[in-house]
């Protein structure tokens, strides 16, 4: 089977996805989901004409006044009356403004006497002067998040004045997580000779943390065929099923086999790119399968690559690859064989400089690399100044 290139197997991968089905969500659990259909107004914003200031609710005609105060209008307690002419009612902000008043005269250039009232400062000028009219903000029926929005928290609190408690949207994606080797022993536990702890899930997990997924870390499997496959059989019902390690061929690597011996079906193994080429792509039953490499630098690349925009398309994300851009090298690198390089880089502003270390085993510079240098297979050798396709991380 020949190397996949990296586009055409990440086409290939979001062919096979496609958004769950609509659900409706609660408002509190709409952040960072996809919406499905453009959010109409189901109300006016503001519904009614509102005070932006403390002051008093005037008939512009009736300047400079004086005024006769008639009552009061605040937030939640209207004043039901009209304003006629040389009255006046004490408002305040977000109040809405009484029947026949179009202008609010702040408080600091009025001065009372009882129910008197005189303007004593400056002339508020035009009429609706400090009035935020209705609909001012976005009125009943407009279309005030389009579709394949991200939910931010600006999002949901215009949703919410826009009268929804809840919005349709895919369902949340299953995703199972198993890490794959004989060796592996869980995260602080003692580590013996030829031992290594568990470090892929707890890493895939906090990748996932900012995406509308629900991911269930299923632990360790042993590298055992009728336990792998046992394993994949039980878990066809889930959206995706992530793998790491046993994806090579080495005889230990059991996750092809396991995954046909289940009655899955691959698409494409072994792409074109460095580190992660023993990548797995198939299906069993409903779930997507994918089985990333074992080591960290590999099974991050790979995830971000792969992984994540498979789950930002399941959850309805429109534009699901991730973006790159371009930065100044600040020193030279040698020319790329026959596989597309991702190198961990730190960017500053319009720089990048590569880190030292670029084995696939080197986590310490994973941890601190903030990008990936993208170097096409077959690139000529690049110097200091030339221009590269970075991806932040």
């Amino acid at each position: 089977m020949s190397l996949l290139p990296v586009a055409e197997a990440q086409a290939r991968l979001l062919d096979l996805a496609q958004p769950l089905p609509t659900e409706e969500a609660p408002l509190r659990d709409a952040l960072n989901r996809w919406t499905v259909q453009d959010v109409g107004a189901l109300r006016s914003q503001p519904s009614a004409d509102l005070s932006a200031m403390d002051g008093y609710a005037v008939r512009h005609a009736d300047l400079p006044g004086p005024w006769k105060v008639i009552g009061e209008s605040a937030a939640g307690t209207s004043f039901n009356a009209k304003v006629q002419a040389s009255e006046a009612v004490r408002i305040y902000t977000g109040a809405s403004v009484p029947a026949g008043a179009d202008t609010v005269v702040v408080q600091e250039d009025i001065t009372r006497d009882g129910n008197t009232i005189t303007l004593s400062g400056d002339d508020p000028g035009a009429p609706d002067k400090h009035v935020r009219k209705a609909g001012s903000d976005f009125s009943e029926g407009q279309c005030v998040i389009p579709s394949g929005t991200r939910l931010s928290p600006q999002n949901l609190a215009l949703a919410a004045l826009a009268g929804y408690g809840a919005l349709p949207m895919p369902r949340k994606p299953r995703i199972a997580l198993i890490s794959t080797g004989s060796e592996l022993v869980l995260p602080g536990q003692t580590v013996g000779d030829g031992q290594l702890p568990s470090s892929n899930a707890i890493m895939l997990q906090t990748m996932l943390a900012g995406l509308p997924c629900e991911p269930i870390d299923l632990g360790i499997i042993v590298d055992d065929l009728p336990t792998l496959t046992d394993c994949f059989s039980d878990l066809r019902d889930h959206d995706i099923i992530v793998t790491t390690g046993g994806a090579s061929v080495g005889d230990h690597d059991l996750v092809r086999p396991a995954l046909e011996a289940a009655g899955g079906a691959i698409n494409f193994w072994k792409i074109q790119m460095r580190p992660g080429k023993p990548l797995i792509c198939g299906r069993i039953g409903n779930a997507l399968f994918l089985g990333l490499p074992g080591n960290p630098v590999s099974a991050f690349v790979t995830a971000t690559l792969f992984l994540l925009p498979l789950v930002r398309k399941m959850a309805g994300c429109r534009q699901p690859l991730p973006t790159f851009e371009e930065a100044v090298l600040t020193e030279a690198m040698p020319q790329v064989g026959g596989r597309d390089v991702y190198i961990r880089a730190v960017a500053t502003k319009r720089k990048v400089e590569p880190l030292g270390m670029q084995d696939s085993a080197a986590t310490l510079a994973l941890s601190r690399a903030n990008c990936l240098i993208r170097r096409p297979a077959n690139s000529a050798a690049a110097t200091a100044g030339d221009t590269v396709e970075i991806l932040r991380i």
